[in-house]
């Protein structure tokens, strides 16, 4: 069996945060070199740890990453997706309720946006901004 199919049968479970401000922007980090897909934006996350909740994960990953406190996130979506270096398994919080602000901690470029504008996005990241969308719109209609 080939090592792409290995990791094909095995999902990698990884903890993804949306900051979402009271404006409706959320922050996209862009993916720094040495890690596959190099330049991509994404929203920021990490792999969950064996025996570690998925929560607990994405405040681990938040506070490594980018030194911000997650105080509360929602469970928003799960998404699978195979790339060519692996099999992951996305789960999607959204955040309203964090304290600090973002530092590139690990190199990274970061940025708050409202309509998503940075290029290149990781391809798991593209079919959700649709609906991503429609939250950024109820909250501007409050």
């Amino acid at each position: 069996m080939s090592e792409i199919a290995a990791k094909a049968k095995r999902p990698v479970d990884v903890a993804v945060g949306i900051l979402m401000r009271p404006d409706g922007d959320v922050l996209l980090a862009q993916r720094p070199p040495g890690k596959p897909y190099e330049g991509y934006w994404e929203f920021p996350g990490g792999k969950v740890e064996a025996d570690e909740d998925i929560l607990a994960a994405l405040k681990r990953e938040f506070l490594e990453e980018l030194g911000i406190r997650i105080i509360d996130a929602q469970p928003w979506c799960g998404v699978e997706h195979v790339y060519p270096h692996a099999h992951v398994r996305l789960h999607f919080f959204i955040s309203h309720q964090w304290e600090g602000e973002p530092q590139s901690l690990e190199g990274q470029a970061f940025a708050w946006q409202g309509q998503v504008a940075v290029e290149p996005l990781l391809p798991a990241t593209i079919p959700l901004l649709s609906y991503l969308g429609l939250l950024q719109d109820d909250l501007q209609a409050a």
